[in-house]
């Protein structure tokens, strides 16, 4: 799309309003200006709260928001008025982070002001042991809002991509009538197209086994719920519900910190998966690991997926031990660094040389392209191939 050109006024409004008064003290904003100038001068026009407008503002604050809720309140309202949604999550990050306003996410009538986002949530579930009752409903919606939109993105792409991976592994080329793919069986056969008879001959058959209603794999999530870890938390969450929904699979979801957790009978709710974990503390992927393979009773047949930044607080050496006996014993499984939009994480590198070392690579994934990878691991193909020339998938 085209644009024209900013003429010499519009350049001078776009430095005011990212730059401030200081950057420009002969100019005056009126109007819708005047108050997306006053809406960011309340949250970065203080040099104490680090980077941003500050630099351009010589320590000057011309406004702020205080402990006041009311005021944030008001200032929610006017950046859902002026900015994009995109805009207004980040501004409601920096004010949680730059002017310390957690606290006030705990108050009913400011939650159900902001901009609900898979950051926002992550900083609910890290206050789920303190938030009160008289906040949790509203708390409660704002997640439940945040995953309907996550399910929208992934839950058809990962059902038809799981399916599908499944179906090919399934296949027979001695099927039963009733169980014959006629498609797959025509593109098998193009080659004996007849054109007298404008017919394919099929020589070879292809259809599905007698075995597929049957729960084809053994899926474990195992979550690592430390603070950096947040956003994977939230998208594995979901994923981990949606695997529950399909009869083909067997999915077992447990969050960690320095116990462990299985969440597993909650899948059918992902909003009550989010609300049973915490966020926080410290980290034992040694013990997730031990208790992962207690839900393992059919290796060959099992993907055993581990979300985690690899920063170990238990026995590393046993952790590694139990790993490589996984995949001794035919257990498929991936190690993901994180499971995030945010890009590559802050990882324990030794640990993840350690697991390369095993053959199993570890790497960031982007929720777009889980269902992809998922696929690929249940259709027991080669994850690091994959890893390293996948779009948003970064080895480690």
């Amino acid at each position: 799309m085209h644009t024209q050109p900013l003429d010499e006024a519009g350049r001078r409004r776009r430095w005011r309003l990212l730059l401030g008064q200081a950057g420009d003290p002969g100019s005056t904003l009126t109007g819708a200006d005047a108050a997306m100038d006053g809406a960011l001068a309340a949250l970065y026009d203080d040099d104490s709260a680090g980077s941003g407008r500050s630099a351009g503002r010589g320590g000057q604050r011309s406004a702020g928001l205080g402990g006041s809720a009311p005021r944030v309140a008001r200032w929610l309202g006017d950046i859902r008025t002026y900015f994009p949604s995109t805009v207004v999550q980040v501004m409601q990050r920096d004010a949680v982070d730059r002017l310390n306003l957690t606290h006030l996410l705990l108050e009913p009538e400011l939650l159900g002001a902001v901009e609900p986002d898979v950051h926002l949530v992550g900083t609910l579930l890290s206050l789920n042991g303190v938030m009160p009752e008289t906040t949790r409903a509203t708390a409660r919606q704002v997640v439940a809002t945040v995953v309907r939109q996550v399910e929208e993105r992934i839950a058809a792409v990962t059902r038809s991509a799981v399916t599908g991976a499944l179906n090919r592994s399934a296949r027979t080329h001695r099927p039963r009538a009733s169980d014959i793919d006629w498609g797959a069986t025509i593109l098998a056969n193009l080659k004996h197209y007849l054109p007298e008879y404008r017919t394919v001959v099929p020589e070879r058959l292809v259809g599905y086994s007698r075995g597929q209603n049957v729960v084809a794999r053994d899926v474990v999530l195992a979550i690592d719920q430390s603070g950096s870890m947040a956003e994977s938390v939230v998208y594995a969450s979901v994923f981990g519900s949606v695997l529950a929904s399909m009869r083909s699979l067997r999915t077992s979801v447990v969050v960690f910190d320095t116990a462990v957790v299985d969440l597993t009978d909650q899948l059918a709710d992902p909003v009550d998966v989010l609300f049973g974990t915490q966020l926080g503390g410290g980290t034992d992927i040694n013990r997730a690991i031990a208790y992962s393979q207690g839900l393992i009773t059919r290796p060959a047949d099992s993907l055993f997926v581990l979300i985690s930044d690899l920063y170990e607080g238990g026995v590393r050496d046993e952790m590694l031990r139990r790993v490589s006996a996984m995949t001794a014993a035919g257990v498929q499984v991936v190690v993901l660094l994180a499971l995030s939009d945010s890009g590559a994480p802050s990882y324990d590198r030794e640990n993840a040389a350690a697991l390369a070392a095993l053959g199993i690579p570890a790497f960031a994934c982007t929720p777009d392209a889980f269902p992809e990878l998922l696929a690929v691991a249940l259709a027991k193909g080669d994850v690091g191939a994959w890893a390293q020339s996948a779009t948003g998938a970064q080895t480690g």
